[in-house]
């Protein structure tokens, strides 16, 4: 073959980056670093079928120097983008590969629009486009023929070499002007070696072009096989497997200009074009800023503007008595910075959705975030928390001195947030509006595990590799190895442990799944596709972009926060039923003081109360005893990392057990509420207004660059600060003094406005469970119906709360939870083989026409479709009849009979037969008498209702041990983290699972799955003991159990108790004996003065038993023990535990 040199250079125009999913390994960064290596200038991102990682290739590109060429690997069905064949059809659909490359906006636009049509209308396992689409869209596009995946290699290799020049010439007629290629590529490949020449020759018949490329899914050479693993991960195969998916060689790599021209120095040309087609492509993407959708005003308004004008003063009119000048000159200025910045647009389509969203009956948060700090947002109704009352900072939200997005997160309730979803899309149009994407990660235990599994690591070795690395936020594997020394020594080992190291360091932080935001929403000005390009969830049918949240707003995007808060549904749960018995009542109008409520905050009585249900905030509450909303939300602000170390000054100035200072006199206002302590974002601002000068514009500024730490720009901000307080009159070492202080705050202080708005919230189920209990946890149970651990856990909450729980009831119970007389009845919808459609039909007619009296009463009253048999015995069976004074067998007993008694009656009286029968006949008719059966025993009542409702809901068969529990049960496994692991345990509690298992020695085990009160674990009984107990041992039985809880072993971290002795009857287990008390503790809570108060009251309580301190790191799952010496040995009584609880830097207290 005739060659000829080329000493030009090159550009890559086939690229696969980690955004091919599961199949590029290659991540950006790494594209832009290679590229300079080799001197490269330009280089294409094309993934399969995708833009996810475009834009991110094109800020990365244009920041290294480098020319981005924006393009994508498209699946083609040619005939008909929407075809899908039915299964076993015969049928086969195409999914030719073809490269389309933006030349310009025009391209890029239109590679948009293919992109997201391919998802939303060309769907069918991989998004597709047709030859239709390429026809309409294919201006400032250049197309490459593809790879062997592409339509003209495949029908060469059919030997259809004029199908193949058919269609090399439809492409070239659509890419006129030269803007066809017919690509080249060689990794050694026979099959390339075959259809390279045949390209030639076609390119030589027809004068298409020929361009090199080669198909790039990974960097380096080396990175080859964790390619191939990553494969594996993706077509979830093990490597050793022959029939799996693999790449034939280890040629797709990123290749030097000389490599390539060297693989075709047959055809020079193609080399040459390669450089050509970048110099045709010059995209230079428009980033117009978010374009807010044009919101229509109604008739008699000039502009938003004037309308928000209107509205806002109007609402301000609505929320306060007396408009004070304070009042308005507030309003006015917001507006006036709103509508300077262009955001009038804004508010008003915030307004709406949430004005909406509450006409329907949709609860809606108080606030969240920032955005409660503004009168405007207040006067709208967008908000529901007084800022001038609680002095919150309008600034905070918007800055009129940083100019950035408003950014208004709005909570409605969890059930029905997808209404307000619905409803914006209705009004802005389907293509204005979709969801945002997400990218999941391979981040450093997820990737360990996903190679292990494909290298054939055991599950039990995987898992215990992943324990190796620790659990900190924001962990990788190189922090990992400095930190763990046990993951050095198992990469020495070398073979497949350094084969699993080495891979997944190269795949660690590549992308493995594309989902859908939980809350971010975004709304254009026109259709979607002129901004970015959609995809669609092939699962849920949802649209949203390709683009991941960051990049939306330069693409001209507004996003809006549409989150699902489970809070607001349980407080509306709570409303209806109240309102049973309270028609008027309103959560927005109960008292803000309530003493009940405060009482029991300050008992500590918090849980299921939202932010405020921790173990350590329960202490802390006991602690600060607060008495007011201000209270609750400064305990929230202060409950985090940081500023935890400042609750006990707050709660010692409050309880005047320790002086207030302030740093300086002018403070004092500012800072009184919060006790001297700098608790908020907003003290930090007026801070350096009252001190400096500072306009609050500028003081945000200040906050935000103290928060980054960035020390030039805190150096000059320092100099603006001491010159402003020098111009104020104060000295320079007292302005130092001040600046220093405010540092840290800056970086810990929470935001105000959020902290208000959630703890209002907070208050507002904490009102509910002081004033309303039964309603408040008939609500809570009825919230976590999906959430079997919290469901379980609530339930037990409310038995020790002594409020009685009844099963269903077709008189009294709805859907969902509800309550009679301070009763929790079950709801009918929890019945198995119960649905929605049949609870709507039996409590219309019992709301119609009044409660049901009997069996036959309620059979003749509801359609025969309502009341099949299937329904009826579950209804039976769960008790939903009890009241009507039948027991449930003898129910079930007659249950045919009296439905064909009912039966007969409606056929006659349909048919008018009734009046042929004489008054002996009818009433024979009406005299339907029921066989007496004897009722279930309370066990059996109990297992049915566990059987038809999940749980046992009117008691709990471990009720009647009770005694034995408090006197005998030596753990607590609601606290699985804390068991003593290898010690000698008594467990009472219900078989509900044994599995026999004969060993390699010929032994039989047995597996067992146990519950108690408060949870189900699993257990193993060893050969001897199951020998002595398996001729009585039965599921769905109580035993008390002696044994030890342990690991499962070979890496794997899951409890398991061995069980060593078994008693028949739990009363015979020995009482235990408490030899230990274990307080665990805040690590970065832990001051002198706690400490102090901690050895105090161990001397006070002086006894025999050993104290263990647990200190535990905020926000880490380390804990380090602490086994005190004998002269702090305790008496583990109750009120030891009492008097230690009162320490806010204790968490939790236990005896064993």
């Amino acid at each position: 073959m005739m060659t000829r040199s080329f000493s030009g250079g090159f550009v890559h125009l086939h690229n696969h980056t980690d955004f091919s999913l599961l199949d590029g390994a290659a991540k950006i960064p790494a594209y832009m670093k290679k590229v300079q290596e080799l001197g490269m200038d330009s280089i294409a991102i094309t993934d399969h079928g995708n833009l996810f990682g475009a834009l991110h290739f094109y800020h990365a590109a244009k920041k290294a120097g480098i020319k981005p060429i924006i393009g994508c690997e498209f699946y083609v069905n040619p005939s008909d983008r929407a075809e899908r064949p039915e299964p076993g059809s015969g049928k086969k659909s195409q999914q030719y590969h073809l490269i389309l490359l933006a030349m310009d906006q025009t391209g890029y636009q239109n590679l948009m629009m293919l992109s997201s049509l391919a998802y939303t209308e060309g769907f069918y396992f991989r998004p597709r486009i047709d030859d239709e689409l390429l026809e309409r869209y294919h201006a400032g596009l250049i197309c490459l023929s593809a790879c062997l995946g592409g339509e003209i290699i495949q029908h060469l290799l059919d030997d259809n070499y004029e199908e193949a020049k058919r269609r090399a010439l439809w492409f070239n007629s659509v890419f006129d002007d030269g803007r066809y290629y017919l690509e080249l590529q060689d990794h050694g490949l026979e099959e390339q070696k075959r259809t390279n020449p045949l390209l030639k020759q076609l390119s030589d018949e027809t004068g298409i072009p020929l361009v090199a490329t080669n198909d790039i899914h990974y960097i380096d050479q080396s990175d080859a096989n964790a390619h191939d693993l990553l494969l594996c991960v993706g077509t979830n195969t093990k490597k050793h497997d022959p029939n799996r998916m693999r790449f034939p060689n280890d040629q797709f790599y990123l290749k030097s200009r000389e490599e390539m021209i060297d693989l075709f120095s047959w055809v020079p040309e193609a080399v040459e074009n390669s450089v050509e087609i970048a110099r045709r492509c010059n995209l230079e993407i428009q980033f117009p800023g978010p374009q807010l959708p044009v919101f229509d005003v109604p008739a008699g308004y000039e502009s938003p503007a004037g309308y928000l004008r209107s509205l806002a003063r109007e609402g301000l009119a609505n929320r306060y008595e007396i408009i004070t000048e304070e009042l308005t000159e507030r309003l006015e200025y917001e507006l006036g910075v709103i509508i300077s910045m262009g955001f009038e647009g804004y508010f008003l389509i915030v307004m709406d959705y949430i004005r909406w969203a509450k006409q329907q009956g949709i609860p809606v948060g108080p606030g969240r975030g920032s955005g409660a700090g503004s009168l405007v947002a207040y006067s709208l109704d967008i908000t529901n928390v007084d800022p001038i009352k609680y002095n919150l900072l309008f600034e905070r939200f918007l800055n009129p001195e940083r100019v950035s997005m408003p950014d208004f997160d709005i909570d409605f309730c969890f059930e029905r947030r997808g209404e307000v979803i619905n409803y914006v899309t209705e009004k802005y149009g389907v293509d204005r509006v979709a969801q945002i994407a997400t990218f999941g990660t391979l981040k450093a235990k997820a990737v360990v595990k996903d190679v292990a599994r494909v290298l054939d690591i055991s599950f039990d070795e995987s898992n215990k590799i992943a324990k190796m690395i620790p659990d900190d936020l924001g962990m990788t594997l190189s922090k990992a190895f400095e930190q763990s020394p046990d993951l050095v020594e198992l990469e020495k080992k070398g073979g497949i442990y350094a084969e699993l190291f080495d891979a997944a360091r190269r795949l660690e932080g590549m992308a493995r799944h594309i989902s859908t935001h939980a809350a971010g929403v975004v709304i254009g000005r026109e259709d979607l596709t002129r901004y970015v390009p959609l995809y669609r969830d092939a699962r849920t049918g949802a649209i949203s972009t390709q683009y991941s949240m960051e990049l939306l707003e330069p693409c001209g995007l507004v996003k809006m926060d549409f989150l699902g808060l489970k809070t607001l549904t349980l407080i509306e749960h709570a409303q209806e039923l109240i309102r049973a018995k309270n028609p008027s009542f309103s959560i927005e109008e109960i008292d803000e003081e309530d003493e009940a409520t405060f009482a029991m905050l300050s008992r500590g009585e918090s849980s299921a109360i939202f932010q405020f249900e921790s173990p350590g905030m329960q202490n802390v509450l006991k602690e600060a005893k607060p008495g007011t909303i201000e209270d609750l939300v400064a305990l929230n602000a202060l409950y985090r990392p940081g500023p935890m170390a400042f609750i006990p000054q707050y709660i010692a100035c409050k309880h005047g057990r320790q002086p207030i200072t302030y740093a300086d006199p002018e403070l004092e206002e500012e800072l009184k509420n919060t006790y001297g302590v700098i608790v908020y974002q907003e003290q930090v601002m007026k801070v350096a207004q009252i001190i400096a000068g500072y306009s609050l514009g500028a003081a945000d500024i200040l906050r935000r660059i103290m928060g980054k730490k960035k020390v030039h720009e805190l150096e000059a901000e320092k100099v603006k600060f001491i010159a402003g307080a020098l111009a104020l009159g104060r000295s320079e070492q007292h302005a130092i003094e001040i600046f220093e202080m405010l540092e840290p705050f800056a970086n810990y202080g929470f935001n105000k406005s959020h902290a208000l708005a959630y703890s209002v919230i907070a208050y507002q189920t904490a009102f509910l469970k002081a004033n309303y209990p039964a309603e408040f946890w008939a609500a809570n149970l009825t919230n976590e119906m999906s959430n079997p651990d919290k469901f379980s856990e609530y339930l037990q909450t409310v038995r020790e709360a002594e409020i009685e729980i009844l099963p269903p009831s077709v008189n009294y119970s709805l859907r969902s939870f509800a309550v009679v007389d301070g009763k929790i009845v079950y709801g009918l919808a929890g019945i198995k083989h119960v649905g929605e459609g049949v609870v709507d039909a039996i409590v219309a007619e019992r709301d119609a026409n009044g409660p049901y009296t009997g069996l036959l009463d309620f059979l003749t009253r509801l359609d025969s479709k309502v009341t099949n048999s299937k329904v009826m015995e579950s209804l039976i069976k769960a008790g939903a009849f009890d009241e009507l004074g039948t027991n449930r067998p003898t129910l079930l007993e007659n249950l045919g009979d009296a439905v064909a008694s009912v039966q007969r009656k409606k056929e006659y009286t349909a048919y008018g037969q009734i009046s042929l029968f004489d008054e002996e006949s009818e009433e024979m008719m009406d005299s339907f008498v029921m066989r007496e059966v004897e009722d279930w025993s309370t066990q059996e009542k109990l297992e049915v209702e566990k059987a038809l409702l999940g749980f046992y809901v009117s008691g709990h068969p471990l009720d009647r041990y009770r005694s034995a529990i408090k006197t005998r049960v030596t753990v607590d496994t609601s606290q699985m983290e804390r068991l003593p692991l290898g010690q000698q345990t008594n467990i009472i509690a219900m078989l509900t699972q044994l599995k026999p298992y004969v060993t390699r020695r010929g032994d039989t085990i047995a597996f067992v799955q146990l519950a108690d009160l408060n949870t189900s674990f699993e257990g193993v009984i060893f050969a001897d003991e199951f020998e002595r107990t398996r001729h009585f041992l039965q599921t769905d039985r109580i035993y008390g159990f002696e044994g030890t809880f342990d690991k499962r072993g070979n890496g794997d971290e899951r409890i398991s108790f061995r069980i060593d002795n078994i008693k028949a009857d739990p009363n015979d287990l020995v009482p235990r004996a408490v030899s230990r008390c274990h307080v665990q503790l805040e690590k970065s809570f832990c001051t002198a003065e706690q400490i102090t108060h901690l050895r105090d009251t161990a001397l006070d309580f002086g006894g025999t038993c050993t104290l263990y301190l647990h200190f535990k790191e905020q926000g880490k799952n380390l804990t380090s023990l602490v086994e005190c010496g004998r002269e702090f040995s305790v008496r583990c009584t109750p009120d030891l535990a009492t008097a230690l609880k009162k320490n806010p830097a204790v968490l939790d207290v236990w005896f064993d």
